[in-house]
C-alpha cells in the first residue's frame, strides 16, 4: 500500500509485521509521544493514542488505565530502567514491541545533546524474550532486520548483515 514511501526501512518492516499479526479496526495505545509512524498506523485503520511523554518508570497510569486492544512499543523499552513493571501493567492482551539489539561492535546509544535520549538497556534477543515471558507474555511471532547506513567503514559494513532491530508479537498468558 505504501511501497516506496517510507522514510525508514524500520517503518516498512514494522507496519508489515503489525498488519500480519493484528486486525483492523483496533484501538492501539502506542507507548511514547505521538510520532510520524502513528500516521502510518492510522492510515491502516487503527485508532491510536499515545502516552504523553511521562516517565513510564515513575508514572504508568496511562498504561494501567488504557482500554486499548493492542499496546505497541517501538524502541521504548531500552529507555526504561524497569521495563518489567510497564509490561506487567499493560491491560491489553496483545503487544507488538520492537527494540534495537545490542551490537557487539558498537557502544550503547547515548545522545550527546539530549540527557533523556539514551539507552539504559540494549538487549540481546533472548534477554528481551525472557523479560516478556517473566512479565506474563507469550511470544507468538518475531522478526529481525538490519539497519544499513550510508557511510564507509568497518561498522557500516557490519551493519549490512548484522540485525539491528528485533520485533515481537506477544499475547498475555492465560
Amino acid at each position: 500500500m505504501y511501497e516506496g514511501t517510507f522514510p525508514h526501512k524500520r517503518y516498512k518492516n514494522t507496519l508489515e509485521f503489525l498488519r500480519k499479526n493484528t486486525n483492523t479496526p483496533s484501538k492501539i495505545l502506542d507507548l511514547g509521544v505521538r510520532n510520524p509512524f502513528v500516521e502510518f498506523m492510522e492510515k491502516e485503520g487503527y485508532t491510536v493514542s499515545n502516552t504523553s511523554g511521562e516517565d513510564l518508570d515513575l508514572d504508568a497510569n496511562t498504561v494501567k488505565n488504557s482500554d486499548a486492544d493492542i499496546v505497541t512499543a517501538f524502541e521504548i523499552f531500552e529507555h526504561l530502567i524497569a521495563p518489567f513493571n510497564v509490561l506487567r501493567d499493560i491491560k491489553a492482551n496483545k503487544l507488538v514491541a520492537s527494540i534495537p539489539l545490542k551490537l557487539w561492535f558498537s557502544p550503547a546509544y547515548r545522545s550527546k545533546t539530549d540527557p533523556w535520549d539514551r539507552h539504559y538497556h540494549e538487549f540481546e534477543d533472548w534477554q528481551f524474550d525472557w523479560l516478556l515471558e517473566k512479565a506474563g507474555w507469550e511470544i507468538k511471532d518475531r522478526q529481525k532486520w538490519t539497519h544499513p547506513v550510508k557511510k564507509i567503514g568497518l561498522r557500516p559494513l557490519l551493519r549490512l548483515f548484522t540485525p539491528r532491530y528485533y520485533i515481537v508479537y506477544a499475547e498475555r498468558k492465560q
